[in-house]
């Protein structure tokens, strides 16, 4: 006997999160008015996740355990393989949602005739303070996120807020449909490359203003500074995402802006690095092949680096490094909070 489908499956990556899965597991849960599976798939941890999530008597919480560590983005492909929802919901580990909103989505989405929906974030900080990442008003004037916009708030550098933070939920048929999938070649900026993908391919995606995911920023995380291999590793997938797409003249603007801000990026990393090794010959090599660069000096470079990658870099900008994307798997060059 085939059941039927749940409204909603959640997509849980996990890598040594014994600490906060329990949390996210039940916060799914405790969704109102939908059907719900949770997938929680464990990418090798070394620590009791699993036992932790074996504890949870649910018996709409299923656990996978890989064979080996595949990352992110094949962590979270594991999971869109074993759902069987008509959405599909990526949650990270350490993180929370409220109560209704699944269910508010999927029915702003289903009066628009969407088949990707957003909503606004809050990050709950350290110090217990929750702030809310983007202000209503903005989102107001993105109700429908359109790849122009989507790929214009990812331009390093110059974009207030970048809505490559933004937790979409999908409709898993049209995942199915035009093979979306996260890359697994790739272990930074494969969310981007994913809700870039579904846009291009025509994905309608609908704003709800009103904060549902709230973002942990917790004590413990892995913080790094912002590597020139994680800029290379963009502009890669930037490049391997316009050979596969067909954009429109608008988003294709928006994407050159993106291209020139990441070899900005690229430059200017370079440059801090020769400064920091005091290697002046290396420093007026970059400055030459790409002046540029030099722009950025204007500012003290801590700040400059914070600005990178807007905006949690803004809130919590007490940490001197570069806050990026956060890795729910193991082994991955994403930048964690904290």
């Amino acid at each position: 006997m085939t059941l039927p489908a749940p409204d909603v499956s959640f997509v849980v990556a996990a890598y040594n999160a014994t600490d906060t899965i329990r949390r996210a597991i039940e916060s799914a849960l405790a969704q109102e008015n939908v059907d719900l599976e949770v997938i929680v798939v464990d990418d090798c941890s070394t620590d009791d996740t699993c036992a932790v999530v074996e504890e949870i008597a649910d018996p709409r919480v299923r656990l996978l355990r890989l064979a080996k560590n595949r990352g992110p983005g094949g962590a979270r492909n594991a999971g869109l393989e074993a759902a069987r929802g008509n959405w599909i919901a990526i949650l990270d580990a350490d993180d929370t949602i409220g109560p209704r909103r699944l269910s508010r989505m999927i029915a702003l989405a289903s009066t628009a005739g969407a088949q990707i929906a957003v909503d606004n974030i809050d990050v709950a900080n350290l110090d217990g303070r929750v702030e809310r990442m983007f202000p209503e008003t903005l989102l107001e004037h993105h109700r429908v996120l359109t790849l122009a916009a989507f790929i214009q708030s990812n331009v390093l550098f110059r974009s207030t807020y970048n809505f490559g933070y933004l937790k979409p939920i999908f409709e898993r048929r049209f995942l199915e449909e035009h093979g979306l999938r996260f890359k697994q070649s790739i272990r930074i900026g494969e969310d981007y490359i994913l809700l870039a993908s579904a846009l291009a391919h025509g994905g309608r995606c609908i704003v709800d203003p009103s904060a549902g995911y709230c973002y942990h920023i917790r004590e413990g995380s892995i913080s790094r500074v912002l590597e020139l291999r994680h800029i290379e590793a963009m502009i890669a997938a930037d490049k391997d995402f316009l050979a596969n797409h067909s954009i429109d003249a608008e988003a294709m603007t928006m994407q050159r802006r993106r291209d020139r801000s990441l070899r900005e990026a690229h430059a200017f990393l370079r440059l801090v690095g020769h400064l920091k090794s005091r290697s002046l010959v290396g420093a007026a090599q970059v400055a030459l092949s790409d002046p540029r660069a030099l722009r950025h000096l204007r500012m003290p470079i801590a700040v400059r680096l914070r600005r990178l990658l807007a905006p949690l870099a803004q809130l919590n900008s007490a940490t001197p490094t570069v806050a990026a994307e956060r890795s729910t798997s193991g082994n991955s060059p994403h930048i964690r909070k904290g």
